[in-house]
């Protein structure tokens, strides 16, 4: 019997789109006070800046490992009041899309599944800190995607062709 005769058979014919949550995990986390604690000693004004990202690498034929990299970084004047760093991660079965869909996927569509696990993360590192509550707002991947897809082919646009 052929190899697609047995994925037929099996429920999962050729071309079928399959996605997957195989599971979601910490990679890593990183919780710093440098400045505490007299930052707990002043009125809490802080200037807040967040920075997001995402990377994905093949781990098998279908299997990826898509990861989250959150930084918080939260400043009191010119100190540095708390500086948050968390990787959450996912492994996804993908198959079935084509290419433009497939970046979608993991570009878009899972780190919008590792967001919430992310924004618990560090929202539970900021309060065990002893800070104000803090919640990541929400997040379009779907709009940062299509921006980057923009700046990717306004880039190669500009590059002479030789």
């Amino acid at each position: 019997m052929s190899e697609e005769q047995q994925a037929n058979e099996q429920g999962n014919p050729e071309g079928e789109q399959k996605f997957t949550i195989q599971r979601t995990y910490v990679k890593d986390i990183s919780f710093e006070t440098p400045n505490s604690p007299v930052v707990f000693t002043e009125k809490w004004e802080p200037e807040l800046n967040v920075e997001l990202n995402s990377q994905a690498n093949l781990l098998n034929e279908g299997l990826y490992e898509v990861v989250l990299n959150v930084t918080v970084t939260a400043k009191q004047g010119d100190k540095t009041a708390y500086l948050v760093e968390a990787q959450q991660a996912g492994i996804f079965e993908i198959s079935g899309f084509d290419e433009q869909q497939m970046g979608h996927m993991i570009h878009s569509y899972c780190p919008t599944i590792l967001f919430p696990y992310a924004r618990e993360v560090v929202g539970d590192l900021v309060a065990r800190g002893s800070f104000p509550q803090f919640n990541l707002a929400p997040v379009n991947f779907d709009a940062l995607y299509a921006q980057h897809l923009q700046q990717n082919a306004a880039e190669a646009a500009e590059q002479p062709i030789h």
